[in-house]
């Protein structure tokens, strides 16, 4: 059974008790998807890949996360502070997982850009996590 929906739950409620965190994004702002509408910045939850990472002796999985932050008005600033924060959280996080183990939580890479034909820029940050 994948720990991949372990993993997003358990980063979910890490993020949602930083105060730090919600005061920069507000109430209500890590999502599943962006919609239109809905304030920013925001927090969406990206691409999640897994793959089969077990040896001989342990089964276990690689994934391979994207947390995208959306901003508007205040630009790549905000972006980059947004960034800092999920990876002071989540880098090296000793994340409890139910029915699982996280044997590693690390932070890859933060890249930047202006959406094209909007105002928005966005900051895709991308975590590699090992769990058995």
């Amino acid at each position: 059974m994948s720990a991949a929906n372990d993993l997003l739950a358990a980063i979910h409620a890490r993020l949602i008790a930083d105060a730090e965190l919600i005061a920069l994004i507000g109430p209500g702002g890590i999502r599943d998807r962006l919609t239109s509408g809905r304030d920013l910045p925001s927090i969406v939850i990206g691409d999640l890949e897994t793959r089969d990472y077990s040896t001989a002796t342990e089964a276990g999985e690689e994934h391979l996360l994207t947390l995208e932050i959306w901003t508007d008005a205040a630009g790549r600033k905000q972006t980059a502070t947004i960034a800092a924060r999920l990876h002071t959280l989540l880098h090296d996080a000793p994340l409890d997982l139910d029915g699982h183990d996280l044997v590693s939580l690390l932070h890859q890479t933060t890249r930047t850009r202006r959406e094209p034909k909007t105002r928005l820029h966005v900051a895709e940050v991308r975590f590699r996590a090992v769990t058995e």
